[in-house]
């Protein structure tokens, strides 16, 4: 890991070097005066009745993570009509579209995931009322999916041609451990050049990956019944000791680092001493050091509440570790740069720079390449059933879908 970051590091002051004399935002200004860019916008335009018609459509195609398919076929109908030069499913279930372009080179990722955190089964509806479309999804991340669709459609109708390749990747199992990105990314490093997660954010984007670390805690007792005289204990006694000391140690604000504790179980009954209790343990953080000490105290929290009544502790991890993907020098390459000036020529002003990406974004950092994400719509309550997104911004968030392929990919 560390061999990739040096090599990241490196890369990006190259970069760095070869483009500091330009002027970014006069660069995506200049874009967006190009005759053919404005042809792309005058699509956009010009089809918003059909852009919200499938953004809804595709909403409403409940997508589990790992079960996306039905999704995914929707969408590949879609890119079986758009001319581009090839679409198909990887080993992992990504559906990905090339884009060629014109000069070869290393291409541009814009990822969008097709998974959502939803039951199997749900029955989504989307509602529109006060200028917001409501639905479980509608955000995270089927507003990506629909702005990417829409963008192909735009490049196509005003007949623009990128020098490097575009790959359009819809990415399965994002929500439970990016599975999708991970496989995609191990398969096709030599040829991914930038990388775009179209994944949270409007008008601010990420250049860092925040690191994830998910844990399962067990306590180990013999069990029993509630009348029973031994043991004294039902395991939720160590547990309710360990939470209320972990939560202690991250309310000290000692380090910038966010925990959570989701998930908590224990005995099948009401009548039963837990001989298994448990709960899950969220840890994140820029800083990787932060999260390997909090992971290091919790578990001397756990190891000590389980010997102070007789029990034994047991920690798995769900997933993998994703460690902090902070890229000395990335906040300066041409990826992130030329992303900001896409946002500000779009017309954000307070455009926010941050290195807390925590989607399909960390993938691409972690191997050594340059990563950005961002949104193509302002919305709130993300992984609720209460979920909505903004309506009129999305159209400005199209044309800056556009104007982030163009301007990373190049121009003739």
């Amino acid at each position: 890991m560390l061999k990739t970051v040096a090599k990241l590091a490196c890369a990006t002051l190259f970069a760095t070097l070869s483009v500091s004399a330009q002027d970014f935002l006069s660069r995506a200004r200049q874009i967006m005066e190009r005759a053919d860019v404005k042809r792309a916008f005058q699509h956009v335009e010009s089809s918003r009745d059909k852009i919200l018609a499938e953004w809804i459509e595709l909403t409403e195609i409940n997508a589990p993570s790992g079960k996306e398919r039905q999704r995914a076929e929707a969408v590949k109908r879609l890119l079986d009509t758009y001319r581009l030069d090839r679409v198909y499913y990887d080993p992992a279930g990504n559906l990905v579209a090339i884009r060629k372009g014109t000069a070869g080179g290393k291409a541009v990722v814009i990822d969008a995931h097709l998974d959502t955190v939803f039951q199997e089964g749900l029955k989504i509806k989307v509602e529109i009322r006060d200028g917001k479309a409501f639905a479980p999804g509608i955000g995270d991340d089927t507003r990506n999916v629909e702005a990417i669709l829409a963008s192909i459609r735009a490049l196509n109708q005003a007949n623009i041609r990128t020098r490097s390749d575009l790959i359009f990747l819809f990415t399965v199992e994002e929500e439970t451990d990016m599975v999708g990105a991970k496989r995609f990314v191990a398969e096709n490093r030599e040829r991914i050049g930038q990388y775009v997660a179209l994944d949270g954010g409007y008008e601010g984007l990420t250049y860092g990956g925040i690191g994830i670390n998910w844990y399962k805690h067990h306590f180990i007792g013999p069990g029993g019944h509630t009348r029973s005289k031994t043991p004294p204990f039902s395991a939720t006694l160590p547990l309710a000791r360990a939470i209320q000391r972990i939560y202690a140690l991250a309310q000290a604000g000692e380090v910038q680092i966010d925990l959570n504790i989701g998930m908590i179980g224990g005995a099948d009954v009401v009548n039963a001493k837990a001989s298994d209790a448990w709960f899950t343990v969220d840890l994140r953080s820029t800083d990787q050091k932060a999260i390997d000490d909090f992971e290091r105290r919790i578990a001397d929290i756990v190891r000590e509440e389980a010997e102070r009544v007789g029990m034994q502790a047991k920690t798995e991890l769900v997933g993998d570790k994703l460690p902090a993907a902070q890229i000395p020098g990335n906040l300066d390459s041409f990826t992130v740069r030329m992303s900001e000036a896409v946002h500000r020529a779009i017309g954000f002003e307070n455009v926010t720079l941050s290195p807390t990406a925590s989607n399909n974004a960390n993938i691409a950092l972690l191997a050594g390449i340059p990563a950005i994400s961002t949104g193509a719509a302002p919305c709130g309550e993300s992984h609720a059933l209460t979920e909505w997104c903004s309506i009129e911004p999305f159209y400005r968030g199209i044309k800056k879908t556009i104007m982030l392929e163009v301007a990373l990919a190049g121009l003739d």
